[in-house]
C-alpha cells in the first residue's frame, strides 16, 4: 500500500460547507417541484423557477459523493479487523438505520391519516413492509435506502481495494461503467430476454456508482490530490490552472445545458432520448461534487467568520434537515397563495424555501439540545464548537 496513505489524515472542515451547499440545493429543487409542473409553468419567470429546480438539482448526489468520500478517506489506510466491521456497522444502524425507520413510519402514518383510502391491517402491513424495503415511505427517502445499501457494499469493496491497491487507480472509470451498464441493461435488457427493467431504477445503489467511486478515489488519495483540488495563489501551476479553468467551464455547459433540456420539455413539449438525459445530468452531477469541493476550501478561507460558522453548523445538521423538511413544505403547502397578485405568489415560492430552510433548522437544533437521545430521529448531531478529527466527525456517521 502506498506509504502516504498511511500517515493519519488531518481534518477536511470544509467538507461541512459542501454539505451546506448540498442541502440548499435539496432544498431549492423540492421547494419549486409544484412551480415547475403546475404552478408557475405561464410565468414569465419561468425559466428561474426551472434553472433552481434543474441547475440545483445537485444535492443528493453530492451527498452520495461525500459520503464515499470521508469513508474511503478514513478507512482505506486501516486494517480490516472484527472490531472495525462491528464498530462500523453499529454506528450505521444507529445513526443511519433507526432515523431512516423513524422517519418511514413517521410519513408512511401522516400520509395515511391525512388520506382517504382506508386499509386492513393486514393491507396496511404489506403496504408499510414494501414502502420500508423500497425507501418509498416518502419521495426523499430513496437517498437515505440507497445509502445503506452501499454501507452493506462498504466493507468488500475496502477489503478489495486494499487486496488489489492498482484498481484504485481506475475507480472513476469503473464506477461510470457499473452505473452505465445498469443503466443501458436496464432500458434494453428486455428486449434480450433479461429480466428487466427494474421499475424503481432511482431506489438501486447500483444508479450511483460513478459518484460513489468517484468519492472513494478522491478519498483515497486526497493527500495526493489536493493541490489539484483547491483553487489556491500557492497551487498554481499552467496546467491546475488549465484543469480548474476547463473543469468549471464544462461543469456551466453541462449544467445549463441541462437546464435548458428540462425548459424544453416544460414549455414547449419537447421529446429527448432518456438516455441522453441520463448521460447530461450524470456529468452535470459529478462535475458539481468537483466545483463545490474547490468552491468549499475558497469559502472557508474567505468568508466572514460568522457566515462560516453558519455555513459549517447547517453542514453538521443538512441530515436531519434532509429528513424533516418535507414535513413543512407539505403543511406550508396547505395553505397556498390566493391572491391574483404575481408577485405574492413568487414571494409564496421564495418563502416556501426559507420556511424549509430555517424551520428545520431550527426544529432539528433545538432538538438536539433538549430532547434526550436525539440520534434515534436525526441521527449524530455534531455538537457546536467540539473540537474533533476527521475520523471522529465520520464516527457521528454524516451522509
Amino acid at each position: 500500500m502506498n506509504a502516504s496513505l498511511l500517515k493519519k489524515n488531518s481534518a477536511i472542515p470544509e467538507l461541512s460547507i459542501v454539505r451546506a451547499i448540498a442541502i440548499i440545493g435539496v432544498l431549492s429543487v423540492h421547494s419549486t417541484s409544484v412551480a415547475v409542473s403546475t404552478g408557475m409553468i405561464d410565468s414569465n419567470l419561468f425559466f428561474l423557477y426551472n434553472f433552481a429546480n434543474i441547475f440545483l438539482k445537485f444535492g443528493t448526489t453530492t451527498f452520495i459523493f461525500l459520503s464515499s468520500f470521508v469513508l474511503f478517506y478514513n478507512y482505506f489506510s486501516r486494517p480490516i479487523t472484527k472490531e472495525l466491521l462491528v464498530s462500523f456497522y453499529k454506528k450505521r444502524l444507529l445513526y443511519i438505520i433507526i432515523p431512516y425507520l423513524v422517519f418511514s413510519l413517521f410519513y408512511f402514518f401522516l400520509k395515511y391519516f391525512l388520506g382517504s383510502t382506508e386499509l386492513s391491517i393486514g393491507e396496511l402491513l404489506n403496504k408499510l413492509w414494501g414502502q420500508l424495503i423500497t425507501g418509498k415511505a416518502h419521495d426523499h427517502l430513496y437517498f437515505v435506502y440507497i445509502s445503506i445499501q452501499f454501507y452493506l457494499m462498504f466493507p468488500i469493496f475496502l477489503f478489495i481495494f486494499q487486496k488489489f491497491p492498482k484498481l484504485t487507480h481506475w475507480l472513476i472509470p469503473i464506477g461510470i461503467i457499473i452505473q452505465w451498464s445498469f443503466i443501458i441493461i436496464n432500458k434494453f435488457g428486455h428486449d434480450y430476454g433479461l429480466p428487466v427493467p427494474v421499475h424503481n431504477r432511482g431506489s438501486w445503489s447500483l444508479s450511483y456508482f460513478s459518484y460513489y467511486f468517484m468519492g472513494a478515489y478522491i478519498g483515497i488519495y486526497f493527500n495526493e490530490l489536493k493541490r489539484w483540488i483547491i483553487v489556491a495563489k500557492d497551487n498554481v501551476t499552467k496546467k491546475r490552472l488549465t484543469l480548474w479553468i476547463s473543469t468549471l467551464c464544462l461543469w456551466l455547459i453541462a449544467g445549463l445545458y441541462h437546464v435548458h433540456i428540462y425548459y424544453q420539455i416544460r414549455q414547449n413539449s419537447a421529446k429527448y432520448n432518456t438516455t441522453w438525459m441520463d448521460f447530461v445530468w450524470n456529468l452535470h452531477a459529478l462535475l458539481t461534487a468537483i466545483v463545490l469541493l474547490q468552491l468549499s476550501f475558497i469559502l472557508y478561507r474567505k468568508l466572514p467568520t460568522f457566515i462560516r460558522g453558519l455555513a459549517t453548523r447547517l453542514g453538521e445538521l443538512s441530515f436531519g434537515i434532509y429528513l424533516f423538511h418535507p414535513f413543512i413544505l407539505m403543511f406550508y403547502r396547505k395553505f397556498p397563495a390566493t391572491s391574483g397578485n404575481i408577485y405574492l405568489h413568487h414571494l409564496w415560492y421564495l418563502n416556501g424555501f426559507l420556511v424549509a430552510l430555517v424551520g428545520s433548522w431550527v426544529f432539528v437544533t433545538l432538538y438536539a439540545r433538549f430532547v434526550p437521545q436525539p440520534w434515534i430521529v436525526f441521527g449524530n448531531l455534531p455538537k457546536r464548537k467540539a473540537k474533533k478529527t476527521l475520523v471522529e466527525k465520520e464516527q457521528g456517521v454524516q451522509l
